[in-house]
């Protein structure tokens, strides 16, 4: 009832309310308190395992190099985007606080747009990285260097914050014609910028900014798996070409479960497939939610590098002992 007297609320005004509305997973409103078992828990796994990787990586100076440098950005990526949406997550799951003000929404909006987008930029990043080893293994020392390395970081930095960066205030400002009722337990932009009347020429930006990343470096990082199975073609050993397989693994693995459930979730939306909510829900918690959880064990299990360093920093008898 509560939802419902808002809504005829917000339907009278064409400005932005004090609040937006916050759904819950389906079925589970009336159990809040269950669903904050897995919650705590993916997030407490998402924090270690992306926390080792980034105290291993920090600490030793042999890991000091282009793919793990990437690999540390995807682990702040991560531990970014899972801490950004446990707040409004909790709450709803704690104390059913299905209000949120708009002010904390905007900013929730902001930083996990800027967190996806860094987290895509370090997987293409990662995927030039790749192509560029496996296709010009004699040029690559003097291709990546430390500059080329720090201005790469900083590329993406500039491109996460300033890009985003005028979202929220065009937000702020746009009239808004449809009741302010989100359908996730999260501020998203699409969501937000949806209930926004027609012709708002904010949203026409804000659509730019998201497509510019969402839909153009999936493409340039199946151009460069294009550019590294052709040298595949080339190679005669069987070994050699399962070596080249085994170092891509992990970061495709990684590219699969960051856009599979994001093109899923843009098709659904686009094309009005007659998904039901829940199940809509989930894939939703599955694009945000799962990788910061799976990347770290990927990239320990088939990394032999990273899989010795822990071990050896967590187990140091055992190792030197097996050494």
């Amino acid at each position: 009832m509560s939802i419902l007297s808002t809504q005829e609320t917000s339907n009278s005004s064409t400005s932005m309310a004090p609040t937006f509305l916050l759904v819950g997973l389906p079925g589970l409103e009336a159990t809040p308190s269950w669903w904050t078992i897995p919650l705590i828990t993916v997030y407490l796994l998402s924090a270690l395992g992306n926390g080792t990787i980034l105290w291993i990586i920090a600490l030793e100076p042999t890991l000091h190099r282009p793919m793990y440098f990437f690999l540390f950005l995807l682990s702040v990526s991560d531990v970014g985007l899972a801490t950004v949406l446990m707040p409004t997550l909790l709450g709803l799951a704690f104390a059913e606080t299905h209000a949120i003000p708009a002010s904390a929404c905007l900013l929730q909006m902001f930083f996990v747009h800027v967190f996806s987008v860094m987290e895509s930029s370090v997987l293409l990043a990662m995927a030039f990285d790749r192509a560029l080893a496996i296709c010009r293994p004699l040029h690559y020392p003097a291709l990546l260097t430390n500059g080329v390395i720090s201005k790469i970081g900083m590329a993406i930095a500039f491109r996460c914050l300033t890009l985003h960066l005028p979202l929220p205030f065009l937000l702020a400002h746009m009239p808004y014609c449809r009741p302010q009722v989100l359908t996730h337990s999260y501020c998203l932009h699409p969501d937000m910028a949806r209930l926004a009347c027609p012709g708002a020429w904010g949203a026409v930006y804000s659509l730019c900014v998201v497509l510019s990343a969402m839909a153009l470096d999936p493409l340039l990082i199946f151009f460069s798996y294009g550019l590294i199975g052709r040298v595949l073609q080339g190679v005669g050993s069987t070994e050699d070409r399962w070596k080249v397989c085994q170092t891509c693994a992990a970061h495709l693995s990684a590219v699969l479960l960051f856009y599979i459930p994001m093109i899923l979730l843009a098709l659904i939306d686009r094309f009005k497939l007659p998904l039901p909510q829940p199940a809509h829900t989930l894939l939703s918690y599955v694009h945000f939610l799962l990788p910061p959880l799976i990347n770290p064990v990927l990239y320990s299990v088939k990394m032999k590098e990273i899989r010795g360093k822990i071990l050896k920093r967590v187990l140091p008898t055992k190792v030197d002992c097996a050494q």
